[in-house]
């Protein structure tokens, strides 16, 4: 498997990006941004539709603004589709280059690591983060309920798996940076999850920090690419402004954590008709 994803790689996918976009190399260890638009993503709207929504209030927020900014996305579902249009969150509301995050598992596995460090992953840890926005000065994107996210699928309800999640909060807060919530429709409609009744791949998933959730997407085919005839929708909310704070409270990372689910509500009930799902109801777990 792995020799003929390298095969198709490296004999049609490369040469095409080449053709199309003329550098000295396919990946550079200098170039960040221009890896960010490998052709396999660049691509990803031709595939399905994908669309960014966002009010004019946030684009003036970022950009009058010298500051990095915390992209936060949910749900995660099987593959958040949406925000592997790179170039996006680092050329559209600001200068500075975004760096996602994964699993710091994921930064070890062969292959697979060196494309996510060339298009700028980072791992999901404090000071990873930290570092990017203070020291560094660019951008950070997130995928809020990670690995937990996965596992949330209802017919009637999103459910967002991000109620405890105020690390994130206390990083912005520290580094005084603003957070953008982004609410990605369409995440969950793009696989089929097998969850068990019990919950014992969720909670072995978020012990080893990897997945371990069976899907089926296109054609019904297991851990095959996403089903086509799903559009996705981000859609970008009310920037959430944090002050600096060396050692935020207890109480201010509450206040600001109501803040972003209130403004994740917002953008949800704001967009949900538009997209299809107006009798959905967003549900924080």
């Amino acid at each position: 498997l792995v020799g003929t994803l390298y095969g198709l790689f490296y004999f049609y996918f490369r040469p095409k990006f080449l053709r199309r976009f003329p550098r000295s190399s396919f990946m550079s260890k200098q170039d960040i941004k221009g890896n960010q638009y490998l052709y396999t993503e660049r691509n990803t709207s031709k595939y399905l539709s994908l669309r960014f929504v966002w009010p004019k209030s946030v684009a003036d927020n970022i950009s009058s603004k010298s500051k990095p900014v915390i992209f936060c996305t949910v749900p995660h579902g099987v593959a958040p589709i949406g925000i592997t249009a790179y170039p996006v969150w680092s050329k559209l509301f600001n200068d500075k280059l975004c760096h996602w995050t994964c699993a710091p598992v994921i930064l070890q596995l062969p292959i697979v690591s060196f494309f996510m460090k060339s298009v700028g992953y980072v791992p999901a840890k404090a000071k990873s983060i930290t570092d990017t926005l203070t020291k560094k000065e660019e951008n950070i994107g997130i995928i809020l309920d990670g690995i937990a996210g996965m596992f949330q699928q209802r017919q009637h309800e999103e459910i967002a798996h991000i109620r405890a999640r105020k690390g994130i909060v206390k990083i912005a807060l520290r580094a005084g940076v603003p957070i953008v919530p982004v609410y990605g429709f369409g995440h969950t409609s793009l696989y089929r999850v097998v969850v068990d009744p019990f919950g014992i791949l969720e909670f072995l998933s978020a012990k080893l920090q990897v997945a371990l959730t069976p899907f089926f997407g296109r054609w019904g085919w297991f851990l095959g690419p996403p089903v086509r005839k799903s559009a996705v929708c981000l859609c970008l909310g009310e920037p959430v402004d944090c002050p600096q704070m060396d050692d935020p409270s207890k109480e201010d990372i509450d206040k600001y954590h109501k803040q972003l689910l209130e403004h994740y509500e917002q953008v949800f009930d704001q967009h949900k008709a538009a997209y299809g799902w107006e009798d959905k109801k967003l549900k924080f777990a």
